[in-house]
């Protein structure tokens, strides 16, 4: 669980950051129809965001069935209290403005 900085998260999520927990993907589940968008991240892969068909909420990245984890973003939690943040990722490419909370671990890019 964590915050990341990259230009592709804050692009999808109209922030500084996105607050994403990581799941196996075979520990979840998504019921219901969801609506998907597909763009090059900084890497050169693709980035896939999938958003609550009747909403519009970001609920996950990833493609269900191909990718492992899966990440679901925490402002879609029905519970947000669920969501504890222990890393910041992809800092370098942090905004100036964009604070990052005291005790979490900072990785300048995706930790191996």
């Amino acid at each position: 669980m964590g915050h990341c900085y990259c230009g592709d998260c804050r692009k999808a999520s109209g922030s500084g950051f996105i607050p994403y927990m990581g799941f196996a993907a075979s520990a979840i589940r998504f019921v219901g129809e969801s609506t998907t968008s597909t763009v090059k991240a900084a890497n050169g892969a693709d980035a896939v965001r999938n958003r609550c068909a009747a909403c519009g909420s970001l609920v996950y990245g990833g493609t269900v069935g191909v990718d492992d984890p899966i990440g679901v973003y925490a402002g879609s939690l029905d519970d947000p209290s669920a969501f504890v943040p222990t890393a910041a990722i992809f800092t370098r490419g942090k905004p100036d403005w964009a604070v990052i909370p005291p005790g979490l671990k900072v990785f300048e890019a995706y930790p191996v």
